[in-house]
This record gives C-alpha cells, sequence and structure tokens, in this order.
C-alpha cells in the first residue's frame, strides 16, 4: 500500500501547510479561497515538472464533464507518454453520491501517469477521503488564513517566492493594511519586492511608503473598465497606467487584475449557490466603490468562466515573475476581461 501523504489526516491538510508531493496521483483542494486552490495548484505542478521533466496540464469543469470520462482521462497516456495534470473544477458536483463508488475503485489504484486534482468551493467528504490518503494523495482545505497566520505566510512567501526578507513588523503591518487575503498580500509583495535595490529587505517603512490607503480607489479605477466590456476602453486605462506611472507601474496593474478576477469568481458561485448578495459581499470582502459593478458582472457569467479567468491572472503573473513581457500578459488579460464582461 502507498505511504501515506505527509500532513495528511482524516480531517485533511490545510492549505497553509501543505507541501506538494510528486508521488501523489489524487489531491482534493477545497474551500472557499479561490488564491489557495490556485496556488496549492501551481505548487503541485512545479514539483511535476521537477520529478517529470515535462507535464500536460488539462482543466475540466466538473460541472459539464462526465465522470467516467474524467477517469478514462487519468488512465489515457499523456502526449508523448509525459506525464498528465488533470485539474478539474467543481469537484462536488463531478463527484456526486452516485459517482463516487467509481472515484473510490479509481482511487484504490490511480493511474501512475496522471496526477487528479480535484478543486471546489464545496466538498462530500467521506469513504473516499481515507482511500485517497492511504493510496498517497492529499485532502486539502482551502480556507483562508488567520491574522497571525498570515503574517508567517507572509514572511515565508517573501523569502520562498519572491527571494526577499520581511521583518516581522512590516509583515504585520502589511497584514493589518490589507487583511489575512493570502491572494492580496501575495500581490502587494511582488510590488515591494521589485519596488526595492538588490539584496535589500521589506522594511516597515517600505510598507508604509508604497501600501497606502488609497489602493483601493486606484485598483477600482482600471477594474472600472475592465468591467465595461468594451476592449477599448480596457486597453486604453491600462495604457494610461503602464505610460505614466513608475517603472513598476505594472504590479498594481496586474493586483487590480487578479484581485478583480477573485471577486468575480467567488461572487458567480455565490449566485450560482442563491448567496444572499449582502452576505456575499461580506465574505468576499467586495465593498467601496464599485462594488454593485462587480456583482451585476458576476450574475452575468457561469461559474466556469470566471474560475478560467481566475486562473489565468494567478498564471499570468507568473509568468510575469519568470520573466516574460509583463505588458502583453496585461493586454491580454484585459482583453479577456472585456470579452467576459461584455
Amino acid at each position: 500500500m502507498a505511504k501515506r501523504a505527509a500532513g495528511g489526516s482524516k480531517a485533511g491538510v490545510r492549505a497553509v501547510n501543505f507541501r506538494p508531493d510528486p508521488g501523489a496521483r489524487i489531491v482534493v483542494l477545497h474551500g472557499p479561497d479561490a488564491f489557495q486552490r490556485a496556488d496549492c495548484t501551481a505548487a503541485l505542478r512545479a514539483a511535476l515538472l521537477k520529478a517529470h521533466g515535462e507535464v500536460e496540464t488539462i482543466y475540466l469543469d466538473g460541472q459539464a464533464a462526465r465522470p467516467a470520462d474524467v477517469l478514462d482521462e487519468c488512465r489515457s497516456f499523456g502526449l508523448l507518454q509525459q506525464h498528465k495534470l488533470i485539474v478539474a473544477d467543481a469537484a462536488d458536483q463531478l463527484v456526486k453520491e452516485d459517482a463516487r463508488p467509481i472515484f473510490e475503485r479509481y482511487a484504490q489504484s490511480p493511474s501512475d501517469s496522471a496526477t487528479l486534482v480535484l478543486r471546489g468551493d464545496r466538498w462530500n467528504t467521506g469513504k473516499l477521503d481515507a482511500i485517497i490518503e492511504q493510496a498517497g494523495g492529499a485532502i486539502v482545505k482551502c480556507d483562508g488564513l488567520q491574522d497571525r497566520e498570515a503574517v508567517q505566510w507572509a514572511e515565508r512567501r517573501a523569502r520562498e517566492v519572491h527571494a526577499r526578507a520581511i521583518d516581522k513588523r512590516a509583515a504585520e503591518l502589511l497584514v493589518e493594511l490589507l487583511g489575512p487575503d493570502p491572494g492580496r498580500i501575495d500581490s502587494e509583495l511582488a510590488k515591494l519586492a521589485l519596488s526595492i535595490d538588490d539584496g535589500g529587505g521589506i522594511t516597515t517603512g517600505v510598507v508604509k511608503e508604497l501600501v497606502g490607503c488609497t489602493r483601493e480607489e486606484e485598483a477600482w479605477a482600471i477594474q472600472a473598465d475592465l468591467l465595461s466590456g468594451d476592449p477599448e476602453a480596457a486597453l486604453a486605462r491600462l495604457r494610461i497606467v503602464l505610460e505614466n506611472g513608475p517603472r513598476d507601474a505594472d504590479v498594481p496593474a496586474q493586483w487590480a487584475m487578479l484581485d478583480l478576477a477573485r471577486k468575480l469568481h467567488g461572487a458567480s458561485h455565490g449566485f450560482a449557490q442563491r448567496m444572499a448578495p449582502g452576505q456575499m459581499m461580506s465574505v468576499l470582502r467586495i465593498w467601496g466603490a464599485g462594488s454593485e459593478a462587480v456583482l451585476r458582472a458576476a450574475r452575468r457569467i457561469p461559474p466556469a468562466d470566471a474560475a478560467d479567468m481566475l486562473r489565468r491572472c494567478v498564471e499570468a503573473t507568473a509568468q510575469a515573475r519568470s520573466g516574460s513581457d509583463p505588458r502583453r500578459l496585461l493586454e491580454a488579460q484585459a482583453l479577456r476581461f472585456a470579452s467576459l464582461t461584455r
């Protein structure tokens, strides 16, 4: 029998403690924090790339895909027989009661050439969880962070992802200004890391200078045009920001897009689950300028499309960090937003 995944238990492991194992063949990422689900997926893919050299990644909509087709995809060989990463969103809709037996049988003997990631806001716990963990997989709860956890996460994230040290007090101030949302903290850390000299650390002075209380208004200036459904307006606003801003103006622009994608994704799923708008705004922290416009747009967007937009924003952020042209990435995202909200 395969070894139990590190950190696994009947209750699962929280995303903040998740360490991807390239040997895991089934990983469940469930909970309300879309950034954590996307980030854990990216970390798992990076581990698979290191282990296998090449990975074919396939994204499926759990609301539309048939369980048998998903598992057939897992069993079939990838392009040039490379390892496959199959990501199925809306996993609670895919793995419903009548489909659980075939997933349980698959989990007892999963394909060695594929890793299946089941993601969603919700997950129906049961016998399948134990089978997945006993086979070396993982059940990961993406339930956000408490303030103290967010400070520790920011310190580790700055060091491991952005190659910068951050003072503990600076991390605490960052959480005070932004809240414990890991997506917002990570976007801000990226901006701060790019804004200081090589070898320098992130201090409270840097945070006070660059993380102002006007960031919501600045972000809304970009987000309003992204929600307009007008590609020319979206591109025009983006060019104004990039051409008239500081050297690293692409970083807050990327944050604004990632933040908008997060809101649209959460609100779209909230409407699909018949959540009251007031409750949704509180859970997703949608307030201030443009909150009604965000909800109006989210009401028209299918959850699968909103999830795809969020995934693309997360991937674009990673590509910008790895040296890709940030302007071209942002322009492509702006056009996708315009198409999505048209």
